[in-house]
């Protein structure tokens, strides 16, 4: 595990300057090397200054979104796909910015409850989008990640099936898995098979449990997780995301359906996310160590 991240609406659900600082400094405070901020607005911060107070709290940082409506590259409009293009690539250039490596989330459609199945057109021209963006984000150091989300929050990428077909139709080599097990649980029929599956195509990954709340308190079966992670060699950022209407902002609440409190103490949830976490990691590498020790010495 190269960084153990926290999402920074565990903190707050806002992205004014104040807001961020909170983030980060409650974030380093409790010994989490990364955070990841969605939906930055560079209309509401200086992005040198938050480069520089993540530099002064030793922080790495991921940039994650989902396209709004009228920048959907999934469209079948010229002008929206278009629009979307210019968004995604203003993104690349704060997350380089920032001193960032990693552009997540749902980039290649809106982040929306669809009414319909995406067309043939729709996924061509979301595929030739995001191939042109991961060529160019790769010149600055950044690469493009592919969050997997659950079919209320996009119609194009469910599974980690279809998200590897995606990437072998862009013809990109800088195009990554984003895998998030809050939306496994919903979509895969075995999370843990489906991360084996992603294999060296998995480039981030959020940990989150299937009601978004304390982690190792639900249903999902972490330990499976954490032996697939090491099966194929994961040694990259690994990210705590949890949503509470608690602190969650309005849009959010509203288009991830967060409409209760699965929390109300953040900071007891953050630091009993990066025990657990930890946890599991070390006991995940014993059982692999155990498991080569047997074949070694049958």
């Amino acid at each position: 595990m190269k960084a153990l991240g926290i999402h920074s609406f565990v903190w707050t659900g806002g992205s004014t300057q104040q807001e961020l600082d909170k983030a980060i400094r409650a974030s380093a405070e409790l010994g989490y090397q990364l955070i990841e901020f969605p939906r930055l607005d560079p209309k509401k911060f200086d992005v040198a200054w938050l480069a520089r107070r993540l530099s002064e709290c030793g922080l790495k940082v991921v940039v994650t979104l989902g396209l709004p409506l009228h920048c959907d590259v999934s469209s079948e409009d010229a002008e929206t796909v278009a629009r979307g293009e210019a968004f995604l690539d203003d993104a690349v250039r704060i997350t380089r910015d920032l001193g960032g490596e990693k552009l997540g989330g749902i980039v290649f459609s809106a982040h929306t409850k669809y009414q319909t199945m995406p067309t043939r057109r729709g996924w061509k021209n979301s595929v030739e989008v995001l191939g042109r963006v991961a060529e160019r984000a790769k010149r600055a150091g950044v690469s493009i990640n592919l969050e997997i989300v659950n079919r209320f929050e996009s119609n194009l990428l469910n599974t980690v099936a279809q998200g590897l077909k995606y990437i072998r139709e862009s013809g990109s080599d800088n195009l990554f898995l984003h895998l998030d097990t809050f939306h496994m649980a919903i979509e895969e029929c075995d999370p843990a098979a489906a991360v084996r599956l992603a294999g060296d195509k998995l480039g981030y990954l959020h940990l989150g449990e299937n009601y978004r709340g304390a982690l190792g308190t639900g249903t999902i079966n972490f330990s499976a997780i954490f032996d697939a992670l090491l099966e194929i060699g994961y040694d990259d950022a690994i990210t705590f995301e949890s949503f509470s209407h608690a602190v969650v902002d309005r849009d959010l609440s509203i288009t991830c359906a967060i409409w209760r409190d699965t929390w109300k103490d953040n900071r007891e949830l953050a630091r009993q996310a990066k025990s657990y976490i930890e946890f599991e990691f070390a006991q995940a590498q014993a059982r692999l160590k155990a498991r080569r020790a047997a074949c070694i010495n049958p």
